[in-house]
């Protein structure tokens, strides 16, 4: 089995698995955000995909971050993951179970980092803009990213949108 068969198959049982609940939109949004998370963070990393940490450890971790602030399903599911020693593909099984809801709704994702959170109207605008873009509908997933300055980077599949005031000056440098 390849890591790619893998992959997706852990997928796709994490997505059966939150459909059968029927939870699948919000354990997919808190997954989507625990995964940005996870790449974040280079220490919470480590110590997930430490086997040197007994499973069980490594597991209640996910439950003390999680507790409270995510469904029990997103909780149960991100543990499972973490105790079958996956917790270095996590963030590619959770980025392929988005991808599948987004298709089975006839979506599109886009992913949006932004220095701020985006109100419900700004999202609805965005979402919009670039669905006309890309020709089909988008359900976007916003990351507030402290690194962006000001603006937005939109990723949709392969296509970059890079509207940052960093971008922005780059541009009028390579002008000048």
């Amino acid at each position: 089995m390849t890591a790619k068969d893998r992959i997706e198959g852990y997928a796709t049982a994490l997505f059966e698995v939150a459909r059968a609940e029927g939870s699948l939109d919000e354990v997919e949004d808190e997954l989507f955000r625990f995964a940005r998370t996870l790449e974040g963070s280079d220490e919470l990393r480590n110590v997930l995909i430490d086997e040197a940490i007994p499973a069980g450890r490594r597991e209640a971790i996910v439950e003390e971050l999680l507790g409270g602030k995510a469904s029990p399903v997103t909780a149960s599911l991100v543990s499972f993951v973490v105790g079958a020693g996956r917790a270095r593909d996590l963030p590619a099984i959770i980025d392929q179970l988005v991808e599948r809801a987004a298709a089975e709704k006839q979506l599109v994702v886009a992913e949006v980092r932004s220095a701020i959170p985006l109100t419900e109207d700004q999202e609805a605008r965005l979402a919009d803009a670039l669905g006309k873009a890309t020709g089909k509908k988008v359900q976007l997933h916003v990351v507030v990213d402290e690194s962006v300055l000001g603006g937005l980077v939109a990723s949709v599949g392969d296509t970059v949108i890079d509207g940052t005031v960093r971008e922005s000056l780059s541009q009028l440098k390579s002008l000048l």
